[in-house]
């Protein structure tokens, strides 16, 4: 039996083409690693495509590719998915081996800087949001996580939409990194962040979206392939 499963993201409502399409090519690392599945990707912001996703994969698991559960997953999702009957799964920022694959693209940061973990602050660089807390609590779980996993000096998350905000936060840190806690190199990521680092003059290494983070594509895999193994 062919399994078949979308890959769902927020996109750029003013510019939806670029994100599409990195979606679509996330579901194509996807399923690569997933013999016997068809997977496919789409986002909100791009008319028609949902849609036009499902009707080609038949009855899909939704996976929503996003950071946490919030307005979008479980208001706005979860009404496109519900008339057609289409089971959505947790978001990708609860996944359990997502501090793991964080925790090795850290050290390897760590490592190629020659610091110490101990010496050096963690920043998670996040969204944030006014009208949900889940966005600003996964943050700081993030944070708290990591913190333990590999013994840093400090860890602090910075908000894009509320405070503490990202720029007072990533001030006078000294020797650190920043996790910026987005799934697409979207507005945020792309403009936001950046602006809100180079006001606090931060100087330390800044890891890229989760989309192109090497251990993303097998993480989704794994996880779709052992929700599978339970169904």
């Amino acid at each position: 039996m062919t399994r078949t499963a979308l890959i769902v993201a927020h996109g750029s409502p003013s510019d939806p083409d670029p994100q599409e399409a990195a979606l679509t090519e996330l579901a194509a690392r996807v399923a690569a690693r997933l013999p016997g599945w068809r997977v496919g990707g789409a986002t909100l912001a791009k008319e028609g495509a949902f849609d036009a996703a499902v009707a080609d994969l038949g009855a899909p698991w939704i996976y929503p590719y996003f950071m946490a559960r919030g307005y979008f997953t479980k208001k706005v999702l979860a009404e496109r998915a519900a008339p057609l009957g289409l089971r959505v799964l947790e978001p990708f920022g609860t996944e359990t081996s997502l501090v793991a694959s964080a925790a090795q693209a850290l050290r390897r940061t760590l490592s190629e800087k020659g610091w110490d973990a101990a010496q050096t602050t963690l920043l998670i660089a996040a969204h944030g949001s006014a009208v949900s807390r889940t966005s600003a609590e996964s943050a700081r779980d993030f944070a708290a996580a990591l913190k333990g996993a590999l013994g840093f000096a400090e860890a602090r998350a910075g908000y894009v939409e509320e405070p503490p905000f990202l720029r007072d936060q990533a001030e006078g840190l000294g020797q650190a990194i920043c996790l910026p806690q987005f799934a697409l190199n979207a507005g945020h990521m792309l403009e936001d962040v950046p602006e809100a680092l180079s006001e606090a003059s931060f100087e330390g290494p800044v890891l890229p979206a989760f989309i192109d983070w090497p251990e993303t594509p097998e993480l989704i895999a794994r996880s779709l392939e052992q929700q599978a193994a339970l169904a």
